[in-house]
């Protein structure tokens, strides 16, 4: 898994550095848009979060006939979900962006971006739905090749289709978007043509089944959307405040969003691929295995992100100039790099510890932390860093700080609910 998320996520920084080299209007156009994927994002993972968190247990229960039952409902609902979502994104794009700060000529760029941009959202979710099937039976490596599968697509379309071939001049910055249409359209075949030969899926009983368990997909998937949600609302304040630094800032800080979500590949990775395990463990009642588990990857993610973040606060002027276009983003990136990479330690921790919530029965403490982290550690830190300090500098020692408290308070919220199991939840 780690290896899949490292591919995906690293086409998608790919994505921002060619469109760099169109220039910062269109790579700030691109920036302005990222709180809104985001958006469609988490509620793609929350929806997963319920359907691997649901079929787990049902399985790790002995019940395989009510798990295909989970996995037809669970397909249909997010297929539905993220389609009525994409088309209202689409109608409202113009307040939404104005509210961003983009200017005539940005939403002018970003209007011929979006819309294949929606439809990769659409597609790369029912992507996501395949991989979170998969996952919930314990099969993480067809997840892995088909991210693999997907990111070599679109890095071979990329420059195609940005750039253009001989006489053909390209698309500019709705060719990125398109490669992705391409890159998840590809993924979506193979992952129905393996689909095919593997009983997991059931057509009978499923009004039945959405009587039984419509509430407990809800009480799974509502709070886990809503944590999920929260990211891109915090990333919309976010990116308002840095809209007052300047175009160059902007860009800047787009590139740093993206670099940011590949150096967590691993933590990523294990938020998608622990929680069927820790469901299975919840299901049977085994909680011995679930404190070795949670204590394991908390050493992971420390050990890992600490180590990396420092290579790379190191390696800042270099990366910052191969990734960005101009002078200017490329001085403004390498500020934020010298101070955020290293507290993604403490991020991973929080970030693993709302996904093993949800996994464990207690969506609504995931759901709060998640709240915490972002509207009581980051927002407030990231203005305190631009008003008191100011400038790029501010604002990622303002995110440095964000992260640290909510590593901190992750972790206390872990150790207290821990230490009472028998009061975490109780089996769906």
């Amino acid at each position: 898994m780690a290896i899949g998320v490292l591919s995906l996520l690293g086409f998608q920084l790919v994505d921002s550095a060619f469109v760099a080299r169109l220039g910062t209007a269109p790579l700030a156009a691109q920036s302005y848009t990222f709180p809104l994927s985001f958006l469609v994002i988490g509620v793609q993972v929350g929806m997963g979060i319920a359907i691997a968190a649901l079929i787990s247990r049902a399985l790790g229960a002995g019940e395989a006939v009510r798990a295909q039952r989970l996995g037809s409902l669970s397909l249909m609902m997010g297929t539905l979900a993220i389609g009525a979502l994409a088309l209202l994104l689409w109608v409202l794009q113009t307040p939404i962006f104005s509210a961003l700060g983009a200017d005539s000529d940005a939403r002018a760029l970003i209007r011929a971006y979006w819309a294949p941009q929606l439809i990769a959202a659409w597609l790369g979710a029912l992507v996501y739905f395949g991989y979170s099937l998969f996952r919930a039976h314990g099969n993480t490596s067809l997840p892995g090749s088909m991210m693999v599968l997907t990111s070599l697509v679109n890095l071979a379309l990329d420059p195609v289709l940005i750039f253009g071939i001989g006489d053909w001049q390209g698309l500019g910055l709705p060719g990125a978007a398109w490669a992705t249409v391409l890159a998840f359209g590809s993924g979506l075949g193979v992952l129905a043509w393996q689909l095919k030969g593997r009983e997991w899926l059931a057509l009978k009983g499923l009004g039945e089944e959405w009587r039984t368990s419509g509430k407990a997909f809800a009480s799974v998937a509502c709070p886990a959307m809503i944590s999920q949600l929260m990211p891109p609302l915090a990333a919309m304040l976010a990116i308002s405040t840095v809209s007052g630094l300047g175009d160059a800032a902007v860009a800047a800080w787009g590139l740093a969003s993206r670099l940011e979500t590949v150096s967590l590949m691993v933590v990523l990775a294990l938020t998608m691929s622990l929680p069927p395990w820790l469901g299975r463990c919840y299901g049977a009642g085994d909680w011995s295995q679930v404190h070795r588990l949670m204590r394991l990857a908390l050493k992971v993610v420390v050990g890992w992100q600490l180590a990396l973040g420092i290579v790379l606060a190191l390696a800042a002027p270099w990366l910052a100039g191969m990734l960005a276009g101009t002078e200017d983003v490329s001085q403004s990136l390498a500020t934020l790099m010298h101070f955020m990479p290293p507290s993604y330690a403490a991020l991973g921790v929080c970030m693993l510890v709302v996904s093993a919530g949800n996994a464990l029965g207690w969506p609504m403490r995931a759901m709060l932390l998640s709240a915490a982290r972002l509207f009581v550690c980051y927002l407030p830190c990231l203005w305190l860093g631009v008003t008191l300090i100011g400038g790029v500098s501010g604002l990622g020692m303002g995110a440095a700080l964000g992260n640290l408290l909510a590593g901190l308070a992750a972790y206390l919220l872990l150790r207290r609910t821990l230490s009472r199991p028998k009061r975490c939840g109780t089996a769906v």
